[in-house]
């Protein structure tokens, strides 16, 4: 039985000593823009492509919000308690979205807007869950990017309520 023990003890002490595997910080690029021929940051043409298409380029959790209208979790996404200095740009196509001076703490979970580029969004009725809201999408590939509410701070009065998967942050320090 000592034997036993000490065996235990050994094998606990020995799996002690392993090094820890370091912890992976995610990156704020986005890594699945080099496989996505229709990204780009410059171009702004109006896209076309088929949702069959967008799947088999899109990680599925972006094309679930994207593409299907999905929502991240509350408090989950990387952009909700994030205050840096740049632009957000649509995570499928690249298209410009908006300035991080006009992101503000909402706390409602979600990063928040009160103005968005008017070149980079446009808006749709949501009827969906028994709800009238408004749906923010982007202008150049039709994505769904989150709702607009008219309960946020001057200047405008707004708040873009935006799904962080569907959003790439490109600080000032990087352009």
């Amino acid at each position: 039985m000592k034997f036993l023990v000490s065996i235990i003890i050994l094998i606990f002490l020995q799996a002690c000593k392993q090094k820890q595997q370091p912890i992976k910080i995610t990156s704020m690029e986005n890594t699945d823009a080099k496989n996505n021929p229709y990204y780009s940051r410059t171009d702004t043409t109006k896209l076309n492509v088929s949702n069959d298409e967008w799947k088999k380029i899109l990680a599925p959790d972006l094309y679930a919000i994207s593409r299907e209208a999905a929502t991240e979790r509350a408090f989950t996404g990387k952009y909700n308690e994030f205050d840096e200095v740049g632009d957000y740009y649509c995570a499928v196509c690249g298209n410009h979205l908006f300035r991080s001076t006009s992101k503000f703490a909402s706390s409602c979970g979600w990063p928040s807007f009160f103005e968005a580029d008017k070149e980079g969004v446009y808006y749709k009725r949501d009827q969906t869950y028994g709800m009238d809201r408004v749906e923010v999408l982007c202008k150049r590939c039709d994505s769904h990017l989150g709702h607009v509410f008219d309960d946020g701070p001057k200047p405008t009065g707004l708040r873009y309520c935006m799904n962080s998967v569907s959003l790439e942050f490109v600080g000032d320090s990087q352009k």
